[in-house]
């Protein structure tokens, strides 16, 4: 009797199947791996699909772009229908079918942050679809392809645009929510960079980790683009803009690429020159925005770097450097930064001395920034800008901000001091003069501290500790007033 003829033949082969199977399987797992690590895997498995998907998709192998085209025409059908929840799924599983085509991930991403989102009143639903699209590019298809430039190019525009900018009426909420965040894992919008990239406590460790982990962001990068382009406040979107820019960069192989991250980086950096300081409101638990003066010279420099770098937008970037120069010397002017203010003003005649001429003095310029009704002789537009910059400083006051409150009351001054030299004192010598400017100052204080109408207890509290003689004359001056009479019956009709 043969071998193969005995009855332990044929459990003998299962068993060597079994474990040649095993054998397979286990040197299967360490070749997967190995091509991840070498960068060979050109396409990933698809993960939690349907049973029939996972199948069709491993017997047709390279049927898979057909595949994906039934489930893009079963998205489009979706979206018509508002079933949104199962587009979700439809468009995980169109971007493991094709994880290396950019643009399937760019249209997902987009179609999340600003098709769907706009579906949702209710902000905090926006918010979760724009969270989406920005996972979807910064956690997936980054990670599939990670030197595709044009990819860090989309993300950074989420940030700018869609985050950053204000054509969506739940920006504010977007704003708050992602601040939130940031302050959450970086303490404040100035993160201590030696504690990130040294960590020493659990703390530290746990903060850098979710950094790295959940944010993709890397300590070390952070830095390198704060020290270059800020100081910047990193709980505010146009930061993050600037980051990915900054990333992508390194990633750009031909000079298109560069160019487009390029143009990311500077209109970010006017963003966060504009509003790139968050101002807290302790009195009214809210917050604004304010522009971020310490940036100037790092802002300047970049633009000069792009002009440099883009001959054939060199014009067009020429117009915006202009412009945020003006902006930088009015600013400063407001802030009460008189010196820097007149620094910048000399760089703006040296660069543009057609527009500029050397003689124009900085308070003309402020004047002149404030608009033509300054010029005009119509009072009315006049005092409201008066009152308007009083405003102003009387706020930025309560707040504690002394500079910018003492910058618009020059600015008021000045804009009072104009009109009634030039207006008054000139050819329209009959004309009515302006109100005093210590009486406009009572109007608007009294304003402000109306009980009703004007700032909330707190805040109106902290601007009397900031003005005790101003605001007890307002306070005197209330109490004589004449009580509003009564109402009275109208009259029976005839």
């Amino acid at each position: 009797m043969t071998f193969s003829g005995s009855r332990f033949y044929k459990p003998l082969l299962v068993v060597l199947a079994v474990l040649l199977l095993l054998a397979a399987g286990r040197a299967q797992r360490g070749l997967n791996r190995l091509r991840g690590e070498l960068g060979l895997t050109r396409v990933a498995p698809l993960q939690n699909a349907p049973p029939v998907l996972a199948f069709t998709t491993v017997v047709l192998g390279g049927f898979r772009g057909l595949i994906a085209n039934v489930l893009w025409v079963r998205a489009i059908e979706l979206q018509d229908e508002d079933k949104f929840f199962e587009m979700v799924q439809l468009a995980d599983w169109i971007t493991k079918l094709q994880p290396h085509m950019v643009t399937v991930w760019i249209v997902q991403a987009w179609n999340m942050s600003y098709n769907i989102s706009i579906k949702f009143s209710d902000p905090q639903d926006r918010w979760m679809w724009v969270q989406r699209g920005i996972e979807l590019l910064r956690d997936e298809a980054l990670r599939y392809n990670p030197h595709q430039a044009l990819l860090y190019r989309e993300l950074a525009w989420h940030f700018q645009h869609k985050m950053g900018h204000y054509l969506d009426d739940a920006h504010l909420f977007f704003k708050a929510a992602w601040a939130q965040e940031m302050q959450a894992v970086l303490g404040s919008g100035r993160p201590n960079f030696d504690e990130l990239l040294q960590p020493s406590t659990e703390d530290a460790k746990a903060r850098v980790r979710l950094l790295r982990e959940r944010y993709k962001l890397d300590p070390a990068k952070m830095k390198a683009v704060d020290d270059r382009y800020g100081p910047l406040e990193w709980r505010l979107p146009e930061t993050h803009a600037i980051y990915w820019a900054s990333v992508g960069r390194e990633e750009a192989k031909n000079p298109d690429e560069l160019i487009t991250l390029r143009r990311v980086i500077y209109q970010s950096m006017q963003l966060a020159f504009h509003r790139g300081r968050i101002i807290e409101n302790p009195f009214d638990q809210t917050i604004d925005l304010g522009p971020n003066l310490d940036i100037i010279p790092k802002a300047h420099a970049a633009y000069e770097e792009m002009m440099a770098e883009d001959a054939q937008m060199r014009e067009h970037i020429g117009r915006g450097h202009k412009n945020f120069l003006l902006d930088a010397v009015y600013f400063l002017y407001t802030h009460n930064r008189m010196r820097a203010a007149a620094e910048w003003l000399e760089v703006v005649k040296q660069k543009y001395p057609k527009d500029y001429p050397p003689e124009l003095t900085l308070d003309e310029y402020a004047l002149k920034r404030v608009g033509e009704d300054v010029g005009e002789t119509d009072m009315n537009k006049t005092i409201s800008n008066v009152r308007a910059f009083l405003s102003r400083s009387y706020y930025n006051l309560a707040l504690g901000d002394t500079d910018q409150a003492t910058g618009y009351a020059a600015l008021a001054r000045n804009v009072w001091s104009r009109y009634m030299s030039k207006i008054v004192g000139g050819p329209s010598e009959k004309r009515v003069p302006l109100p005093p400017l210590e009486e406009m100052r009572k109007t608007v204080v009294s304003r402000l501290l109306d009980p009703e109408t004007g700032l909330s207890p707190e805040m109106a509290g902290a601007l009397r500790a900031q003005i005790p003689e101003l605001s007890a004359q307002v306070d005197a001056e209330r109490a004589r007033a004449p009580a509003p009479p009564s109402p009275t019956a109208a009259p029976a009709p005839r």
